[in-house]
């Protein structure tokens, strides 16, 4: 499971509430209400047994379960809902939400202050250090907003809506398996689609990646910034991080580059309008033989491999972008996202 929801749910809670009551009446007007949810939750109940979560556990959960109007409305008011593709925006007013002075100045803080730690985590992981600290940034503005749905009450519900059932009644059952695990229900809080801690992970990804990075022997994501910054890096391996190279460098295109001639001709199968806006690899020689110029002066090995990407357009900045880049991507298939990220990580780092 991927963090399609994430960036979304994050952007969501910076918000004011919604109306309680008029979500309710709209999600009741669709035939959605307690009473309808009460009525799936022995098939929900069912599944949890059979996936082996404890019968103790689905005892004292499921009297307890209420279903969440709110977090069923906030789903079906996800941008992209409706037909139709509608232009893509610019990044530069996307980066300057997500790459501000305080995210860096907050960054380069806890950069320096767990910078032992980090290096330990980097050299265990591969990944850079700093990319973990702008993932952490990014997710939840270093620990600052990490949602206060309760992740049972809204993954239940989204299951009962029922436009994603088996992601939803997966990720209700993963819950379970934490609580299982002796992780309290009042730990349990994050985005309305289910994402919970420091780095925003989905139940079923703490069950796989989460680690301890502080060695206490606990993975402890909601209050540990090492075990988070650590499980992070866990992710990024798992996902085919590879050591000791960018995630990308800011690049000048030359006025005269046959855009045509580089175009990418493979299909992604996941996220692949994300992965048709980047052209076809080519190593880093090639493109400097092209005329990228590189404007920061850094660049990676001339053998590496790289895709050009130009989120603004001609003319504007554009990104010479390596595998690790797509890494960033498996955490949140999204461009913006991914550069952003990246930014945010130099920036700290610097």
């Amino acid at each position: 499971m991927r963090f399609v929801y994430q960036m979304m749910a994050l952007l969501l809670a910076a918000f004011p509430p919604w109306n309680v009551g008029g979500a309710a009446a709209m999600a009741q007007s669709g035939g959605l209400n307690q009473a309808g949810f009460e009525m799936y939750l022995p098939q929900l109940r069912a599944k949890a047994l059979a996936d082996g979560v404890s019968r103790s556990t689905v005892d004292r959960v499921f009297p307890t379960l209420q279903f969440s109007s709110r977090t069923v409305e906030l789903d079906r008011g996800q941008p992209g809902g409706t037909a139709g593709s509608p232009a893509i925006p610019p990044f530069a007013p996307y980066r300057a939400r997500h790459v501000t002075p305080s995210l860096v100045s907050r960054g380069e803080a806890r950069y320096a202050g767990h910078i032992r730690r980090l290096n330990a985590i980097g050299r265990r992981y591969g990944v850079e250090p700093s990319v973990l600290v702008a993932i952490w940034g990014h997710e939840t503005s270093y620990g600052a907003v990490t949602g206060d749905f309760d992740l049972l009450n809204s993954l239940a519900s989204l299951a009962y809506e029922g436009r994603r059932r088996t992601l939803f009644s997966d990720e209700f059952v993963a819950t379970l398996k934490l609580i299982d695990r002796g992780i309290p229900r009042s730990r349990l809080k994050g985005s309305w689609a289910g994402a919970t801690g420091y780095p925003q992970f989905l139940p079923s990804v703490y069950l796989r990646l989460a680690v301890d990075g502080d060695g206490d022997g606990d993975a402890d994501i909601w209050n540990s910034q090492d075990d988070a910054l650590a499980s992070i890096a866990n992710y990024l391996s798992n996902a085919g991080w590879k050591p000791n190279v960018t995630w990308g460098i800011p690049v000048s295109v030359p006025a005269g580059l046959n855009r045509t001639a580089l175009g990418n001709h493979l299909l992604s199968p996941r996220c692949p309008r994300v992965h048709e806006r980047h052209s076809e690899w080519r190593t880093i020689g090639e493109w400097r033989r092209l005329g990228i110029v590189s404007q920061n002066g850094r660049w990676p090995a001339d053998t590496e491999f790289a895709s050009l990407l130009e989120p603004d357009g001609p003319g504007r900045t554009a990104y010479l972008l390596t595998t690790n880049y797509r890494t960033i991507l498996d955490y949140n298939c999204s461009n913006f996202y991914a550069l952003s990220v990246g930014i945010l990580a130099d920036e700290i780092a610097r």
